[in-house]
């Protein structure tokens, strides 16, 4: 049985995509361990049907846990049996190709986002610096690599000459049919970080006869609640904070309108295809997402969502409220994710990464 180890920056329990990842590699006859870290409150891992393990480190953040963490992850994988390692994201990358090339092992690259582009990282150039020597050691020179959109895999492939297959953040199907909802609900699931435009949400928030569901935790997630208060919003707004994955998306099911919004901050927001896009529609939630090429796309075929240019107040409030109020063009975005859910789903799009495995250990026999 082939061995295949994966690594992550996450402490396992809310990453869902990995989870759907080392299920699908595990049901098709790989042992697999997901090696991942533990935080001082991390809340205990939940049974699957494949390995873990996470690493205990000393800092939570910064520069330093980067550090650490890659340099015990990288004696960790020196002295961990495996026949494929796979880098999840740049911040665990090096790592891995280290090890993959000392042990003369196939290493595969997995990218969630377009990492030197995030936000986060664009706005610091020497952090920027950094991240871009690694990607430029390490990506030209992987074995296998996929990604989450078409827009990623063309900017990889563009850069790198790499070639990229294109595994999204497809959601399960569930054989549970959505039914419509009338609770004029609006859920924003995610990371609570500037470049979410979230200090907008709140503020549409005055003029929307509903309420808001915040469901995640961030670097704002403090400032998004005294702005709540300070606009008299405490009784439409809930933050509920880290939601585990079983209960979000009974959250979820909840909801009459979800959002799935970015700045266009970096070319990794401008890009994405992240997985509440595919969750929001697999529940029957009608949503709100921005015009970036691969939402866009999307929507050309499956009329899932209502479209935006822009994070303004006045526009969101706009576009949420013809949701909450428009029945007939809510019917139709709903029954479109009926439909959009039955063909785009995870039990189709886990052929494509198996296909990658597969591939990788014919031509490395």
């Amino acid at each position: 049985m082939k061995k295949i180890v994966l690594t992550v920056t996450t402490d396992l329990v809310f990453d869902q995509r990995m989870r759907r990842i080392c299920g699908s590699l595990s049901k098709a006859g790989y042992d697999v361990l997901l090696v991942g870290r533990k935080k001082k409150n991390s809340p205990p891992l939940n049974k699957e049907p494949f390995q873990q393990l996470r690493l205990k480190c000393i800092f939570e953040k910064g520069k330093l846990f980067y550090t650490e963490y890659n340099i015990r992850l990288f004696f960790f994988l020196l002295n961990q049996p495996s026949d494929v390692i796979c880098g999840i994201d740049l911040d665990t990358l090096l790592p891995a190709y280290l090890v993959a090339k000392l042990r003369r092992k196939p290493i595969v690259y997995d990218a969630h986002e377009y990492f030197t582009e995030m936000e986060e990282v664009v706005s610091r150039p020497l952090v920027k610096m950094i991240w871009k020597w690694i990607e430029r050691i390490a990506v030209p020179n992987v074995d296998a690599a996929y990604t989450v959109s078409n827009g990623y895999s063309d900017l990889f492939q563009k850069e790198y000459k790499t070639k990229f297959s294109i595994v999204r953040n497809v959601t399960v199907l569930s054989s549970e049919i959505p039914q419509k909802k009338d609770e004029p609900l609006v859920l924003y699931q995610g990371a609570v970080n500037y470049g979410r435009g979230l200090f907008n949400v709140v503020r549409a928030m005055e003029n929307i006869d509903g309420k808001l569901m915040i469901c995640g935790m961030g670097d704002i997630f403090d400032e998004l609640q005294i702005l709540s208060k300070s606009l008299g919003l405490e009784s439409k707004i809930t933050f509920a904070g880290y939601i585990q994955p079983a209960e979000l998306l009974q959250y979820t099911r909840r909801a009459k309108v979800g959002l799935t919004i970015f700045e266009a901050d970096g070319l990794s927001n401008k890009y994405s295809l992240a997985n509440r896009f595919f969750d929001y529609f697999h529940s029957g939630v009608p949503q709100i997402a921005m015009s970036y090429p691969d939402y866009k796309e999307f929507n050309s075929h499956y009329e899932v969502a209502s479209l935006i240019d822009n994070l303004d107040p006045f526009t969101l409030s706009s576009s949420i409220n013809r949701l909450l109020k428009d029945d007939v063009y809510y019917s139709k975005i709903f029954e479109n994710t009926l439909l959009a859910r039955q063909e785009v789903n995870w039990q189709n799009e886990e052929k494509v990464l198996l296909g990658v495995y597969q591939k990788l250990f014919t031509r490395t026999k």
